[in-house]
C-alpha cells in the first residue's frame, strides 16, 4: 500500500514527490510516454537556471533527484484507476497496487501529426509548449497544428509575442476563433520542409506556407481522462472543437 501514487513524471509530479517523500509518505510515481519536455529544446524561464536548460536535461534531473529522497519511478502505463470504499487501485499494464492517495500531473497528451520534417525539426522550429519556447519567436511568423481548445490556447500565449499566426487544422474543421493577426487554414499537410530549421510548410494541394516555426497542439489533457473516469467533477470550458 502507497500513501501517494503520482502519474505524470514531469515538474508537477516530480515537485509534488519531493514534498511526500520527505513528510515521509511512500511515494510511487508512474510514467509511460515520451514527455513533451524532453523535446523542448531550451528554457529560458526556469527559476534557478540563468543561462536556461534544455527540457531533455530537465526531465533526467528531475527522476534522478525523485529517486535520490526514496521516490519509487516505475516506466508503467496506467489504464485505469478504481475508487475502492477507502483507496484507490491503480491498473497498469503489469499489475495492480493500491494507494491512499492519487496525484494526475500528465499534463497535456501530445498528439503527433502524422506529417513529414516533425521529427526531423523537433528543436529546430517545431515546438510542443508556447510558454517554454514562444519567447524566440518574438515578431515572427508562426502556425499553430491543431483545432481544438488546446490549440486555443497555445493561440492565446502567442497572440501578443508574434507578429502573425496561422492555425493549420489539417483538414479538420476550424476552431471558432477571430484576431486581426490570426489566420485559419483547413488544407491537409504534405510535409515540413527547410535546411537547418523550419523554412515552409508545404500542403497536398501544392501551395505553401512560409514559416519561422511551428508549434504542435493537438489533442486534449491526459489528467481528464483519469478526473472523468472518477466522476471528478471538472470546470466546463468552451469546446472550440464543434
Amino acid at each position: 500500500m502507497y500513501d501517494v501514487i503520482i502519474i505524470g513524471a514531469g515538474p508537477a509530479g516530480v515537485s509534488a514527490s519531493l514534498y511526500t517523500s520527505r513528510a515521509n509518505l511512500r511515494t510511487l510515481i508512474f510514467y509511460q510516454e515520451e514527455s513533451a519536455l524532453e523535446k523542448t529544446n531550451h528554457i529560458a524561464n526556469y527559476y534557478g537556471f540563468e543561462d536556461g536548460i534544455s527540457g531533455e536535461q530537465l526531465y533526467k534531473t528531475g527522476i534522478k533527484q525523485a529517486r535520490k529522497v526514496g521516490v519509487e519511478v516505475k516506466r508503467e502505463e496506467v489504464t485505469n484507476i478504481e475508487m475502492l470504499e477507502k483507496e484507490f487501485k491503480i491498473i497498469t499494464e503489469n499489475k495492480e497496487y493500491k494507494t491512499k492517495t492519487v496525484i494526475l500531473a500528465t499534463g497535456n497528451k501530445k498528439s503527433k501529426p502524422n506529417i513529414k520534417g516533425i521529427e526531423d525539426f523537433e528543436g529546430r522550429g517545431i515546438s510542443y509548449c508556447a510558454v517554454c519556447d514562444g519567447f524566440f519567436y518574438k515578431n515572427r511568423n508562426i502556425a499553430i497544428i491543431g483545432n481544438g481548445n488546446y490549440a486555443i490556447s497555445e493561440v492565446n500565449e502567442l497572440i501578443h509575442i508574434a507578429n502573425n499566426i496561422t492555425i493549420l487544422t489539417n483538414g479538420k474543421k476550424a476552431p471558432e476563433f477571430r484576431a486581426d493577426n490570426v489566420k485559419i487554414d483547413i488544407k491537409e499537410i504534405e510535409a515540413i520542409n527547410g535546411e537547418k530549421k523550419v523554412e515552409e510548410i508545404q500542403f497536398k494541394d501544392g501551395t505553401t506556407l512560409k514559416t519561422d516555426g511551428i508549434f504542435i497542439a493537438q489533442g486534449m489533457a491526459g489528467s481528464m481522462d483519469f478526473a472523468k473516469k472518477l466522476g471528478i467533477i471538472t470546470r466546463k470550458r468552451q469546446n472550440y472543437s464543434k
